[in-house]
Parts: C-alpha cells; structure tokens; sequence
C-alpha cells in the first residue's frame, strides 16, 4: 500500500522538488555498478557511522542523500517527493525549501548514528530528508487528502485517505520497526526515517506559526488553503481468468 497522489495542487512550479529528482536520478544512472567507476563512487560517497564518529568520510553526511541501492529504492523515494516536495516548497520558498531538505537529512542521519554508531554498513538515499518532508506536510494540511494504491497479489484497489492516517501510519511502521529488528535495521535505516520525520515537523513549525497555527488549521479544517484537485474516478481493469 502506497500513495500515487495527492489533491493538493500546488500553485507555482516546484523547481527545487523536480531539481532534487533530477540530481537523484542523475547520480543513481553514475553508480549503476556496469557504469565504470560507479561502484567505487557509490561506495565512496555512502554514509559509514562508524567512520563519521572518528571524524572521517564526513562528507557522507551529506551525499548519502543522493545515493540509492537499487532501482525500486530511487523510485518510491522520488515518487514520495514528487508527491509531497512540491507543497512544501511553495509554503517555504524555494531556497527554504532546500536548506529544510538538506536539513531534514542531516538529522535523520544523525538519529541513525546514534541507534547504531560503531555500524560499518553503508547508509545511502533520500528517505531520510524526504521524511522531512512528510513530517512538515503533516503539520500543515493534515487533511489533504491522498490517493493509495493497495496491491493484494493480483487485486489492486484504489482509494483516498486524510495525510494524517496515511503519513500517520507510516511515522507508526517505522519507530516499530526501528524498536522491533536488530541496530542494522535488516537493511532499512527506520530510525533515520523517524528522526527525519521528526526533524520536518519542528522546521516546518516556524512557518506553521507564521500562518496562524492553530487558527490557520481551524481557518483550512486541515485541507489545503486553496482548492483541491478532483479527479476523475481511477477505473482498474478487470484481469479475467
């Protein structure tokens, strides 16, 4: 189950959000491993925990964001921002659009080094920094509603939640997980994700402040403040026997 879309148009163009895409999907194609020298430079520009808390591959802290570990990693990241980003790059400005994301990925970062800080295992992709982001959008429209693809096998169905079940629950799925499988995460960074959702939520709360707070929620009900996108009724073809 996840979202393919949400009904909160955005009213400018998000260029930083489809920057972000553009520079993720330029550096996954560079470390494809049949590219020459991608291996090496994934690997150099991975994030290390344990060689971060000795004060060495800083620089991981930050180009961890824009590494990815296979091809369906990248897409339900970018699909993720692409769904989210554009929203709060327009309540926050472009520039502060990208220092919140840069910054919504150091701290995820930073929560996952103290979960695990002597881990040599690499930590690579943008779901820390794009749990910023969800966590800011929670903040600000937790109503909006959004679209989710629920695939059992062979059904699929589609329906629409409110932001804060959708993004809710999967704020819920990752501090379980984080607490429930071993410090390496079995190969997910769940704390990561939690401290970035949480790092978005407070950056984001200066401009929730600006708008109103409590009375911009009471003004909106939650929703967007401009009107909502209706779409057409998405029709999944019958597959016959």
């Amino acid at each position: 189950m996840f979202p393919i879309r949400d009904h909160n148009p955005s009213q400018q163009r998000p260029w930083v959000t489809y920057a972000l895409i553009a520079i993720n999907g330029a550096m996954f194609l560079l470390t494809l491993p049949m590219v020459q020298g991608g291996e090496w430079l994934w690997t150099r520009l991975a994030l290390y925990p344990l060689a971060v808390i000795q004060g060495e591959l800083l620089w991981g802290l930050l180009t961890h964001m824009f590494l990815h570990g296979g091809i369906m990693h990248f897409a339900g990241n970018m699909l993720f921002l692409y769904i989210f980003g554009d929203n709060l790059e327009e309540q926050l400005g472009r520039l502060g659009f990208l220092a919140f994301y840069l910054a919504a990925g150091l701290v995820a970062a930073a929560a996952q080094i103290a979960a695990d800080p002597f881990s040599t295992i690499p930590m690579v992709g943008a779901s820390g920094a794009i749990a910023g982001v969800m966590g800011g959008y929670l903040l600000l429209f937790p109503r909006a509603r959004v679209d989710i693809i629920a695939i059992f096998i062979i059904f699929f169905k589609v329906f629409t939640l409110p932001a804060w079940i959708v993004l809710g629950v999967w704020l819920a799925i990752q501090i379980f997980g984080g607490t429930t499988t071993p410090t390496d995460g079995g190969g997910v960074a769940y704390w990561a994700h939690a401290g970035g959702f949480g790092a978005g939520a407070v950056l984001a709360l200066p401009r929730f402040l600006r708008l109103g707070g409590r009375t911009f929620w009471a003004r909106t009900h939650g929703h967007p403040p401009h009107p909502e996108i209706v779409y057409a009724p998405t029709r999944i073809p019958r597959v016959g026997r």
